[in-house]
């Protein structure tokens, strides 16, 4: 394109004072060259897609699960408001408290053992739960019907009497384990009930908030007392469901329970938060997958960049003749950021669809593994947010190459094939690129629940991409200061790797984060793993048991070491208390800091002893002799006492059942909670709860082959007692953290896709200048094969000193996270490193080997010929 035809057609200077006047001419001439179509952008376009389409689609799916627990508050909860009380049923005065504020559903959840009648050693573990006539007060329950779909039905019919029969449903998970269908009996306790339905839909599971070793069994409130489970102790979460009458706010239930209940052990949830911990999950992912959408972004950042640098190059000829013939630099600028903010409107268009489609394909899937119905659907808001990141980050990468060429003389854009143009821009566009760059911090703080975690991680990801940048420009003076080796081929890749031009930064930059991210990933895991099996042969229990009888427990002894193999049982008593007072003061006005507020919420486990455990780490104090006979005394674990700030000396004031005991602390001591055994954070001393009722916890040793016959032999001989089989919790625990590598490694699969598409753009932007090197090397008698090896040797060495430096900062993040976030030893596996340089190696020469196959392919003439 001449100048003449981006002038303004009088073959006059375009003008310079008019302000409208000139944005007017940028936009005709921005409007004529984007006649050409999308050539030089589609890397552009595509980096944008990618991290604008990552952020919307996670901002939607958390706007309709945010929007389904909303507008279903009520059927989460059960109710307008909940009361939960641990190990213990509410009061006479605390249900009348309740009942004169609306209607009350009664539910109790525990864990049980599901055994087959016909053959009572074959049994499973469940999670129990109980319901009052009146479940549920909001929601619809939900069976499998005979077509497999759900279907509505009225659970108390199901769940009723009938000939001496109460009725129960389940999970299919338990029907699998237990080959159970319609009509099956299965013994509870001491009852057998019949599975009338497999549950599809439980409106209120997400409220309960519980983790779950086992699939869910339903029984009625009737139909639990008739199992002889619930005694003294056991360990049962009641809950109580009110549907508040007209004119009783949530606010004004919360200020009469604290004003005429003040000393109630219950914990109060209204539905506007019906599940906290659901809320608290939801709010962290999308902080974290957003955050991992944006550093796709950033990486994606410097494709545009290069993009654009490299659309600038291309123009270079037209840009350099404007200038001659009068065009303002300010023009110039105007003229290609119109061009950029169009094309990157496109981008963004695609990711913005790719966001409002993506939540309604991951439908099914969100469906399966939530508790509740997310309302998919379109959220302007999220969108918006989507769209922000966007534009900010292609105005951020963009002004610098656009502010270069309006301030580079055209003589020097005449020369820029064989003389890259020096120059910075000037302070404004300096200003815009820092202002959009905070923008996208500020943006990305703003829309997080987790300001502080936001914070960090943009600190840390600007941090780390300006490490690579380093490292970029530390490669390309490394290779300067090597010199001119004899070999010709690796003299003329490292000259590449230092050229003016050169895409030495732009790779090192785009491929480092993600790869930075799989090392991490695949060093934590490793050593998770590692830890795990290293420790579970020697250290751990082959089976946790609870609620055992005080009058079972010596039969139970005898029953679980008649079994050859098994060891090492110890049996504990088990009771529930919370902590009231630190030396006469309130606990919740003595606590110290937040981060140690969880000792204060609801019930604590505690138990009493005689003497110290074996190999107790004690940090201070002393235990009390074997025959103490005297006042109270506590050993309090390290993070109790750090939560208060006491030491030995101090007083605790601990309700247990309705009655206050002042203690003395007597023993600090570090809890090893990787022995996997049992653990508690306050004990007494003997003389104290002996007469109080309570349970017993048992832990038992055996080997793997003997296991199959202690369960089998307690669940025969004590229906009661529930088995806990420790490698079976662990492979719950162990299958979460697969899935949440398995969702990191995915997102961070994301940044690096983003980064192959920079490779691939910064491949591109360097294929002008790659031609014109090819071309003169071809004619001063260098053969294809020997530029070849040459480019091939550059595009390697460029991918192991990226692999290189992405294993150490992913080795350091991953020792960072093992040390001081997981507690355990860090052991480095140079496999992760290795596969990852593999995987940046294979990437860079398969692009570098397209690219310069390409540039080899050109007709000599052409590229010389000086127009």
């Amino acid at each position: 394109m001449t100048a003449t035809t981006l002038s303004t057609g009088t073959g006059t200077a375009p003008p310079q004072g008019n302000w409208l006047s000139q944005w007017k001419l940028a936009f005709t001439i921005a409007r004529r060259e984007l006649r050409g179509g999308l050539s030089g952008f589609r890397i552009f376009i595509a980096c944008l897609a990618i991290g604008v389409g990552a952020i919307a689609t996670v901002q939607s799916i958390s706007s309709g699960i945010e929007n389904a627990m909303r507008s279903d508050g009520r059927a989460i909860l059960g109710g307008d408001v909940a009361a939960r009380i641990l190990y213990r049923q509410a009061t006479p005065e605390q249900m009348a408290f309740l009942t004169a504020r609306g209607e009350v559903m009664t539910s109790a959840e525990m864990r049980a053992m599901a055994r087959d009648p016909a053959d009572g050693g074959t049994s499973a573990l469940v999670e129990l739960k109980s319901v009052s006539a009146n479940y549920p007060l909001y929601g619809t329950f939900e069976i499998q019907g005979p077509d497999g779909l759900p279907q509505a039905v009225d659970i108390q019919a199901l769940l009723g009497e009938r000939q001496g029969r109460f009725g129960a449903v389940v999970e299919d998970t338990l029907a699998t384990r237990l080959n159970l269908k319609p009509g099956s009996a299965i013994s509870i306790g001491g009852i057998e009930v019949e599975v009338r339905g497999l549950i599809a839909r439980e409106p209120d599971k997400a409220g309960s908030g519980s983790f779950s070793l086992g699939p869910r069994l339903m029984l009625s409130e009737t139909a639990l007392a008739r199992t002889e489970l619930v005694q003294p102790g056991s360990l049962i979460t009641w809950s109580y469901q009110v549907k508040l009458k007209d004119g009783i706010g949530i606010e004004t239930f919360r200020d009469q329970a604290k004003a005429e209940m003040p000393d109630a052990p219950w914990r109060l949830r209204d539905y506007l938060n019906a599940a906290p911990q659901l809320s608290r999950f939801i709010d962290r992912m999308t902080l974290f997958l957003t955050l991992v959408g944006l550093t796709a972004l950033l990486v994606g950042g410097v494709g545009v960049g290069n993009a654009v640098r490299a659309y600038m190059d291309a123009k270079s000829n037209t840009i350099a003749m404007l200038k001659c013939v009068g065009a303002p630099g300010s023009l110039i600028f105007k003229t290609y950021l119109i061009q950029i903010m169009a094309l990157s409107s496109i981008g963004i268009a695609i990711g913005l669809a790719v966001g409002t489609a993506g939540p309604l394909a991951a439908g099914t899937a969100l469906a399966e593994v939530l508790p509740i119905t997310a309302r998919i659907g379109v959220y302007p808001q999220a969108l918006a947010i989507a769209a922000g990141f966007g534009f900010l980050t292609a105005l951020a990468f963009s002004l610098w190459p656009l502010g270069h060429a309006r301030e580079v003389p055209a003589i020097a854009l005449f020369r820029e094939v064989v003389q890259k143009a020096k120059g910075t821009p000037r302070l404004s566009y300096l200003l815009g690129i820092a202002a959009s760059g905070l923008a996208l911090g500020v943006l990305a703080v703003a829309t997080a629940d987790e300001k502080g975690f936001a914070i960090s991680f943009v600190i840390g990801a600007v941090a780390v991409l300006g490490l690579f940048w380093l490292a970029g420009i530390g490669v390309t003076r490394a290779a300067r200061a090597v010199g001119r080796p004899r070999l010709p081929v690796l003299r003329l890749a490292l000259a590449n790797l230092h050229r003016p031009g050169n895409p030495t930064s732009a790779v090192v930059l785009s491929m480092g984060l993600g790869l930075t991210v799989l090392v991490a990933i695949a060093l934590i895991e490793g050593n998770f793993q590692k830890e795990v099996s290293d420790r579970l042969p020697t250290n751990a229990p082959a089976f946790f048991f609870v609620d055992i009888q005080p009058d079972q427990v010596e039969d139970f002894r005898q029953t679980v070491l008649s079994v050859p193999g098994t060891e090492d049982l110890n049996l504990v008593p088990n009771l529930r208390a919370r902590i009231v007072a630190i030396n006469g003061v309130e606990a919740e006005k003595a606590l110290k800091t937040k981060e140690y507020s969880w000792v204060l919420n609801g019930d604590r486990g505690i138990t009493w002893q005689a003497q110290a455990p074996a190999n107790d780490n004690v940090l201070a104090g002393e235990w009390w002799p074997a025959d103490y006979q005297g006042p109270p005394k506590l050993a309090v674990s390290k993070e109790i006492a750090e939560s208060f700030g006491i030491g030995p000396g101090a007083t605790m004031t601990i309700n247990v059942l309705g009655r206050d005991i002042e203690g003395e602390v007597a023993v600090v001591r570090e809890l090893d909670w990787d022995t996997i055994t049992i653990n508690f954070t306050l004990v007494f001393s003997p003389g104290v709860l002996e007469s109080a009722p309570q349970t017993y916890l048992a832990t038992v040793r055996a080997p793997e082959a003997a296991e199959p016959a202690v369960q089998r032999a307690v669940a025969v001989k004590f229906s009661n007692i529930s088995a806990v089989r420790v490698k079976d919790a662990l492979d719950t625990v162990s299958e979460i953290l697969v899935n949440v590598g398995l969702a990191v490694r995915l997102t961070a699969a994301v940044t690096l896709v983003a980064g192959t598409l920079v490779l691939a753009g910064a491949v591109a932007a360097g294929h002008r200048r790659r031609v014109y090197d090819a071309v003169v090397l071809k004619v001063l008698g260098a053969t294809r094969a020997t530029v070849l090896r040459a480019f091939l040797l550059e595009y390697g060495l460029l991918g192991l000193i990226t692999a290189g430096v992405a294993g150490i900062l992913g080795t350091i993040v991953a020792w960072i996270v093992a040390t001081m976030v997981m507690d355990f030893p860090f052991i480095f596996m140079p496999w992760a490193v290795i596969s990852t340089a593999l995987i940046c190696t294979g990437i860079t020469l398969t692009l570098g080997f397209i690219g310069t196959w390409r540039a080899l392919g050109q007709p000599a003439a052409p590229v010389l010929r000086i127009d």
